[in-house]
């Protein structure tokens, strides 16, 4: 099933009063289930990718499709709500909110959602008992290290089983050995959910792993390759 389709996607950028072209006339499906890496040197256009299709930005031209849905005719709220409700998000800085314990990190999408409090607390301790993770449910994010944080982030992002998570360089702060764990359980989840993860990365593991690359230069696809 088609989940994401992009048509002649353009992004520009104002730098002091000069357009910088972040993305040109760029197109792109995405099927349900897909396990890919965008990929491409640092200014190609990773990220912005990423963020349009999380709806966090909007291009300057072309259209994005969600499940059939135009993201442009949407309004701010119907955004969040998508957001809120379709995506999940893991940041390479964790993005944890630092006063709250591992437990309400998780559980803090949920409370915006009206979940209750018993259902919440299930959820995300069967999330974290998934990722391995479920000592650390009382701990606030000082007190885990960065294989830990993000741990928590995977487990914020798959806890209202999304039909897609998107990753901005997830393992960029972690150890080779920490990173080759999470993306063990990615895939995973991948294949035992049917989340669909779309990554921008450098990481050679996380590109030996994805079952698909697109290669970007300059705001282009150069290449897109199905393993």
């Amino acid at each position: 099933m088609e989940l994401i389709k992009i048509e002649n996607l353009e992004k520009v950028y104002q730098d002091n009063g000069v357009p910088v072209h972040a993305l040109h006339t760029l197109s792109l499906n995405v099927n349900q289930g897909e396990f890919t890496a965008i990929a491409g040197p640092s200014g190609s256009g990773k990220t912005t990718l990423l963020n349009i299709i999380g709806a966090l930005d909007k291009p300057t031209n072309g259209t994005v499709y969600f499940e059939g849905v135009n993201l442009l005719e949407k309004s701010k709220r119907e955004l969040s709500s998508l957001r809120l409700h379709k995506l999940g998000f893991i940041f390479q800085a964790y993005n944890l909110i630092p006063v709250l314990t591992a437990m309400e990190n998780i559980e803090f999408s949920m409370m915006l959602l009206g979940v209750s409090e018993k259902e919440r607390r299930e959820r995300a301790m069967k999330a974290m008992e998934e990722l391995e993770i479920a000592e650390l449910a009382h701990k606030r994010p000082n007190e885990m290290s960065g294989g830990q944080q993000q741990r928590v982030a995977v487990a914020r992002a798959i806890v209202n089983n999304p039909p897609i998570v998107l990753a901005d360089e997830p393992t960029a702060n972690l150890d080779s050995v920490t990173a080759h764990n999470l993306i063990d359980i990615m895939e995973k989840m991948n294949e035992e959910k049917n989340i669909t993860f779309i990554f921008s990365s450098h990481d050679r593991q996380i590109l030996d792993h994805a079952r698909r690359i697109v290669f970007l230069k300059d705001g282009h696809i150069e290449e897109d390759v199905h393993k």
